[in-house]
């Protein structure tokens, strides 16, 4: 089955919050070699002026790709999740994640296109925080591979 092309422009409701934590944080940042201290020492944060410790810009992906997988799963899209390879991700941060962050996301499927037999989805999660305060903007590439 192909992907669903008729999904572009297609909006799903906003995702469960959230609740960025800073061991979440921690562990994170530890993964991806985020080292300056804003990301695992509290008061070195609020002494650079935040309210807590906040994530490492890529950490967003956590909370966008629970917004992406409300598409992927669902069985109207047609996509075969085996056939799923990461293409490209952008973000546009309107301030940082920041702990104790409650975060829903609202996903938009930009674009679907089919390419050389493959489909390429093009997905953007607007990740607010409960009281709808913009955080960030996330774009989302990925692409499914056409049968063997």
């Amino acid at each position: 089955m192909a992907v669903n092309a008729s999904f572009t422009g297609h909006t799903y409701p906003a995702t469960p919050p959230y609740a960025v934590g800073r061991e979440k944080i921690r562990e994170f940042a530890e993964a991806v070699g985020a080292h300056d201290p804003v990301h695992t020492d509290r008061a070195y944060a609020r002494a650079r002026g935040y309210r807590d410790v906040i994530a490492p810009p890529t950490f967003a992906v956590v909370i966008a790709q629970q917004c992406d997988r409300q598409f992927i799963a669902d069985p109207e899209a047609g996509i075969d999740f085996s056939r799923v390879v990461h293409g490209e991700q952008r973000f546009v941060h309107h301030r940082p994640l920041t702990a104790g962050d409650e975060i829903v996301g609202v996903l938009t499927v930009d674009s679907v296109r089919e390419a050389g037999g493959h489909a390429m989805v093009t997905t953007r999660s607007e990740l607010s925080t409960i009281e709808g305060e913009p955080v960030c903007t996330a774009t989302s590439t990925i692409v499914i591979r056409g049968g063997e």
